[in-house]
């Protein structure tokens, strides 16, 4: 069962959410009206599917266990014909899940129970990068900040307006989150940077994350640069202490 809770004839952007839990939709539905968002609300994978093809929101937000069609399976139905931007919620000790869908393509997740402030986040600079793609042009970041200006360190180019990465001259695809942890680390290369810190960078002061979490971060992140250079040695860990970059 579909439900549009707010028109888009004002030309807002349009966030579907998926999830079996009434409660989470209609909170989650009056957290992004409010900043301005349409938004749908889909109670099932497999009524979700065929609307999200038919009529494409901006982004959509996945529940991974749901009846009938769960988000993974989800997920992977609608990378066969879409790449709209999804934003997976998981359950705090589901890793193996949370690494499944962003193997399938998922853009980020966000542990339940999550905070609406880092959602919200998220979804702003989901899709803020999505639009910078479709054309090619900086604007400004949905909060009325202007973007940073492109970080290079050694190989490494990071670009904050489009969240856009190369190492080496070839594009990495991170996640926000990584994103964000990247740029903290980076930002001042060989300064150690211990797990509060990046979780500081990467998370609202309102949001608790355990170490386990940035350290899963940090491993699919090495995992990514690597595809790209076997030798790639760029984020150090000091054990008992955090992480560290090095541009040499």
């Amino acid at each position: 069962m579909a439900e549009t809770e707010r028109g888009n004839a004002g030309g807002e952007q349009v966030i579907a959410l998926v999830d079996d839990d009434r409660n989470i939709l209609t909170t989650v539905s009056i957290a992004l009206q409010a900043e301005g968002y349409a938004t749908r609300l889909y109670s099932d994978g497999e009524t979700a599917l065929k609307a999200l093809l038919e009529s494409p929101p901006d982004l959509a937000v996945f529940d991974i266990k749901m009846p009938r069609m769960d988000g993974m399976e989800l997920l992977n139905r609608l990378r066969r014909h879409s790449e709209l931007p999804v934003i997976f919620l998981t359950s705090k000790d589901d890793e193996q899940d949370e690494e499944a869908g962003l193997e399938l393509g998922a853009d980020d997740y966000i542990a339940k129970p999550f905070s609406l402030r880092l959602l919200l986040a998220r979804i702003r600079a989901i899709l803020r990068r999505t639009e910078f793609r479709k054309e090619g042009a900086a604007r400004p970041a949905a909060n009325g900040d202007e973007p940073g200006e492109p970080l290079v360190r050694g190989r490494l180019l990071m670009d904050p307006a489009r969240h856009h990465v190369t190492w080496d001259g070839k594009q990495v695809s991170l996640t926000v989150t990584e994103f964000l942890l990247l740029e903290a680390l980076a930002a001042r290369p060989g300064v150690i940077k211990s797990r509060n810190a990046l979780m500081d960078a990467a998370y609202p002061d309102d949001v608790f994350v355990d170490d386990r979490t940035v350290d899963s971060h940090i491993k699919r992140m090495r995992r990514k640069f690597r595809a790209i250079d076997s030798d790639f040695i760029a984020i150090e860990t000091l054990y008992g202490a955090g992480y560290s970059f090095s541009d040499g």
